[in-house]
């Protein structure tokens, strides 16, 4: 056996702060990195595997064959493996093959640190570097402004394996073909941030991503490292922030992952109670474990430091946080206070985002958080969890359960689109139109709507009207924005051949339009996630299914009036009271022509007049476009 040149990137001050799970740049000494020693060009190699009795490198360099290239272990008890091969340089393949103290176990394990992976189905660690020449530097500059909670804030959630497929060859397109065709699409639609599914390397293409195995690598589906960083810098260079799925929550169990890595329960929890899920057949970290919790936070850090990502959707969270999170009775067991929170997990979770939050204050952290958790994106010194943003499940379920009723029952339901306000400001909430509402025969959004084709596509721009007046920030998936009649698939492209048929032509110009009034008016972000940016006219019709209300910005000039009718019947002369004396002008109307609507009635200016209603001095009367949404300011 050969034992490779001892060699350590580490110090004694890394190794105490990784052992205290407090080292957030582990991704500088962990994994493969190509450096030059004794004048000698070659690669060192770490990885942490406690429980090895032996660990070496094989690869393309040495035949695979075990033991040519035996890592060093270190002497401080840390569990760190680690040495330097002459002559193995970028390019090279490579995985660790771990001899484990437990039972003389032997196991092939990729590089959990690796900045590059294998195409799958390969599963080998690739040595990497790249030199990549950013030039984002103004948008990082600015983006505080662009990230920040008072302004716009719209996302296009994107899955990169089937938002278009080069067609004649029917394969993905790559990271530098879609810095081209997907960034001038999101550009052209007025959306202020992309937000991109998993795209660390995972082995199995139906779990969406959601399964990872290359933590730290660019999946190798789409092209290289810096491939994928010359599409967020195109992104950039438009203005448009780039956000990150990001899944500390589950990994798999494939033999070449994190899962029983040295022999032992090194990643996972050691008891099935913590340590997996048995919805998706994963394995859960151990976040009381200190290295496990330096390696999770090492790795959102890596996104933002490495890849210029300006923010994080942190997956799953409510997995963590509760211990009997879908368990039944028995299946758990409660914290040490008795109750059902994972103490761990909730520290780990505020952790993370207080040293995202102090390295890189001009992103965002968004929790995809389903329960009534207090304070998910609160301040950690007020109690919170830290987040900056967390979705807004109940205000999504309850949409889209009204929408998928006949509007001849919808008065019944009112309740259901005025209910989200009474809690819309305890969180900084993101209203989700995603993926997980286009799939498993849940069908696509505007399938879930009533009536003939006409009344369908209507009541698709209305809602997606009312979720662009509505207070907090907005994410719609791909395929959304003009209508998509099927249902999600990952393996095939988007039907983008619809966008010849006026009715999904029209229900993209109306998000695109809506994305470019989201941004153009200050009422409808400044004040977005505080009770002073909203005021209901009157939510109580519930005969007409008519609702009313005020966005307000920081001037009361800024401020918009917004008319929904719910119902398929136009409604001549209708009534609304209006904050002051003055004249409307109407300035955004989802029925207009080009949308594909009826276009059967046009505001001109509207002048008040002294006739009390809905509690206010002044009023006026409108006349409702059916299925439709109009907004007015004052001139």
């Amino acid at each position: 056996m050969t034992k490779t040149k001892v060699h350590s990137l580490f110090t004694d001050f890394d190794i105490n702060l990784f052992k205290a799970g407090k080292h957030y740049r582990l991704y500088e000494k962990f994994g493969s990195h190509i450096i030059t020693l004794d004048g000698e060009e070659g690669t060192y190699f770490a990885v942490w595997a406690p429980s090895a009795k032996m660990v070496s490198v094989v690869g393309d360099f040495n035949f695979w064959i075990e033991g040519e290239h035996q890592l060093n272990v270190r002497w401080d008890g840390s569990g760190i493996w680690e040495g330097f091969i002459p002559g193995v340089g970028k390019g090279n393949i490579y995985k660790y093959k771990i001899h484990s103290t437990n039972n003389d176990i032997r196991t092939e394990k990729a590089d959990p640190f690796a900045r590059r992976c294998e195409h799958p189905p390969k599963t080998a660690s690739v040595v990497w570097q790249d030199s990549y020449d950013w030039k984002d530097a103004k948008w990082i500059k600015n983006r505080k402004k662009k990230n920040a909670l008072d302004a716009p804030f719209s996302v296009y959630e994107v899955h990169l394996g089937s938002w278009k497929k080069q067609v004649a060859q029917n394969r993905f397109l790559s990271y530098v073909e879609l810095a081209d065709e997907l960034v001038n699409y999101v550009a052209e639609m007025n959306f202020t941030h992309v937000e991109f599914m998993p795209i660390m390397e995972y082995p199995y293409d139906p779990s969406w991503g959601y399964q990872l195995v290359g933590y730290f690598a660019p999946t190798a589906r789409f092209g290289y490292p810096e491939e994928f960083k010359y599409l967020v810098d195109k992104f950039h260079e438009k203005g448009i922030g780039v956000l990150l799925d990001w899944v500390p929550s589950h990994f798999p169990s494939d033999d070449h992952g994190l899962g029983f890595f040295d022999g032992s329960h090194l990643y996972e929890h050691p008891d099935q109670r913590k340590g997996y899920h048995q919805d998706w057949k994963s394995l859960i970290f151990n976040y009381g474990r200190n290295e496990i919790k330096a390696f999770l936070i090492s790795n959102a850090i890596f996104w933002l430091d490495q890849f210029h990502a300006d923010g994080l959707r942190v997956d799953a969270v409510a997995s963590m946080l509760f211990l009997d999170y879908s368990r039944e009775e028995g299946q758990w067991e409660p914290n040490m206070f008795g109750g059902r929170e994972y103490l761990e997990a909730i520290d780990f979770i505020k952790d993370m985002n207080t040293e995202v939050y102090a390295s890189f204050p001009d992103v965002q952290t968004i929790a995809e958080e389903s329960t009534s958790f207090p304070k998910v994106s609160r301040p950690i010194y007020d109690g919170g969890l830290g987040f900056g943003m967390k979705w807004m499940m109940g205000w999504m379920h309850d949409t889209l359960e009204y929408f998928a009723k006949e509007p001849i029952y919808r008065k019944h339901h009112q309740n259901d689109l005025t209910f989200s306000l009474n809690y819309a400001f305890t969180e900084n909430f993101m209203l989700p139109l995603s993926h997980d509402e286009v799939v498993y025969g849940k069908k696509a959004i505007v399938d879930k709507m009533p009536g003939d084709e006409w009344q369908r596509f209507a009541n698709l721009r209305l809602l997606y009207s009312f979720m662009y007046t509505h207070p907090g920030a907005k994410l719609l998936f791909q395929g959304g924005e003009f209508g998509q009649t099927s249902e999600w698939n990952f393996q095939t492209s988007l039907d983008w051949h619809l966008l010849q048929y006026d009715v999904h032509k029209g229900a993209q110009t109306l998000v695109k339009d809506l994305n470019k009034l989201y941004k153009k008016e200050p009422a409808l972000y400044q004040k977005q996630f505080s009770h002073e940016g909203f005021e209901w006219i009157d939510h109580g019709d519930h005969q007409n299914s008519v609702m009313t209300y005020i966005r307000k910005g920081e001037n009361e000039k800024d401020n918009v009036i917004v008319v929904l009718n719910l119902t398929p019947v136009p409604r001549e002369n209708y009534r609304i009271g209006i904050p002051k004396a003055g004249t409307l002008k109407e300035i955004f109307n989802s029925d207009a022509k080009k949308y594909f609507g009826s276009d059967c009635f046009k505001h001109k200016n509207l002048n008040s007049e002294v006739r009390e209603w809905n509690g206010r001095e002044h009023s006026l009367e409108l006349n409702l476009p059916p299925l439709a949404m109009m907004a007015f300011k004052y001139e």
